[in-house]
């Protein structure tokens, strides 16, 4: 794509925002950048284009554009049917998203990762196991740097693994990277779709460019079909990887990999090995070339994280869990006895739905938050529920309730806002109050 004298309206000012500015600029690009958002907020925005030579208009001044566009990039946080979204499809010759924007100018092939729940840590492990093997990779896209970033450094790379959420495949349009992933799906993101399939749909656009010469590697249980596709499941027996006592199984081939072995924890994370170990069968990268940085690769912080041991019983620390999804994941995949620390802010959420795996997983429940309420009388009826008034005091109800052996796991299923500024914050609260009680 040739950008040099065309005029390029970049929208949003954040990350993605400021990444494909300066991409556009070094190709030779007219630039000039657009967000509705308070001029106040935005000072320290407008400061950092400025610096880079570019003018930043904020307000309703963002909404009238003062000339026509030969393309306009859309940052992933601005909705394309939203006031500025539509204003600037009709300004521009064309819209797309960062995403799109930066991988025409890309010439690195692409690793892409999208699913409600496990994108994180499967884009880095594929990336830390690519780069032990001596294939050069960087993870980019909706996990470290923007994908316009990279490709504005200009790194001599053998990969590029992207992470890729639902906002960002909205607007792509010739994306078509090498292997595309497609980790696992359920329902998240109702604020920004009208339904569920809408959510979907803006996933499954990572796959319309997909032809027999790109790799598909797809959770079995979502039922995606593509001629070259490599299916995976902890929990499904057709599945071409698998899983059994401790082991990730290839069933076509026998092989095993003894997933017990490293630090990953639950079933869960066996489905982020299993991916793991197909892109490295694609790559041409053996097994035994991978065991070592697999098992060695631990997973970013506050997801399903061993964070203590206390009278033998362990604490696990899944902070990260802020949908019912990422819940169900934690649960499926533990095999101990669990006493679940549960709860958080209302966002309308039916844990009734979780009955079934609540009465088959979970001894005990100790509720926290705006819901603690509301989850006790849905499943009291299944198993003994308490309430604690903050972190602090559901680690040690937990610790009361559990016997050696058992897990503690810190799974809330909803976000955090009602008591903290984040899920990271409330996952420290969890640490602190296990690390004190580890030592005392």
């Amino acid at each position: 794509m040739n950008l040099s004298g065309k005029h390029i309206a970049v929208l949003g000012a954040g990350g993605s925002g400021i990444a494909a500015a300066s991409l556009a600029l070094h190709c030779g690009a007219h630039v000039a950048a657009f967000d509705s958002g308070d001029a106040g907020k935005l000072a320290p925005a407008v400061e950092k284009f400025a610096d880079k030579g570019i003018v930043l208009t904020c307000g309703d001044a963002a909404l009238s554009p003062e000339r026509r566009y030969d393309l306009a990039v859309i940052s992933p946080g601005i909705d394309a049917a939203s006031p500025i979204g539509k204003v600037f499809q009709a300004a521009s010759d064309e819209l797309i998203g960062e995403i799109e924007f930066a991988d025409r100018l890309c010439e690195v092939p692409v690793i892409a990762i999208t699913g409600t729940n496990g994108k994180t840590t499967t884009t880095s492990l594929v990336t830390e196991m690519l780069n032990a093997a001596g294939r050069k990779a960087v993870a980019a896209g909706n996990i470290g740097k923007p994908y316009s970033e990279v490709v504005l450094e200009g790194a001599l790379l053998d990969w590029i693994v992207l992470e890729v959420s639902s906002f960002q495949l909205e607007t792509v349009v010739d994306f078509s990277p090498e292997v595309a992933v497609w980790m696992n799906f359920a329902p998240d993101h109702m604020d920004r779709y009208e339904g569920i399939e809408d959510y979907r749909a803006a996933k499954l656009r990572l796959f319309e460019r997909i032809d027999e010469s790109k790799l598909v590697i797809s959770k079995y249980e979502d039922g995606l079909s593509f001629p070259d596709q490599i299916t995976f499941s902890a929990f499904a027996d057709a599945a071409d990887l698998g899983y059994s006592e401790g082991k990730v199984i290839h069933r076509a081939s026998s092989r095993e990999f003894d997933f017990s072995a490293g630090q990953l924890h639950g079933k869960h994370n066996a489905e982020n090995v299993m991916v793991a170990l197909a892109v490295a069968d694609r790559l041409g990268l053996g097994w035994d070339e991978v065991t070592s940085s697999v098992n060695a690769f631990d997973a970013p912080g506050h997801r399903c994280e061993k964070v203590g041991v206390v009278g033998g019983v362990t604490f696990i620390n899944d902070s990260k869990s802020t949908n019912l999804h990422s819940l169900e994941s934690a649960l499926a995949g533990e095999e101990r006895p669990v006493i679940l620390i549960v709860g958080g802010k209302d966002k309308g959420l039916d844990f009734s739905s979780l009955n079934d795996l609540v009465s088959s997983r979970v001894r005990e429940a100790v509720c926290i938050g705006e819901i603690a309420d509301e989850i006790s009388d849905q499943w009291s009826g299944l198993i003994p529920c308490w309430t604690a008034v903050d972190v602090d005091d559901a680690v040690s109800k937990s610790l009361s309730l559990a016997v050696s052996g058992e897990v503690v796991l810190f799974s809330p299923g909803t976000s955090s806002f009602d008591m903290f500024r984040g899920y990271e914050e409330r996952g420290e609260a969890f640490r602190e109050a296990v690390a004190v009680r580890a030592t005392s």
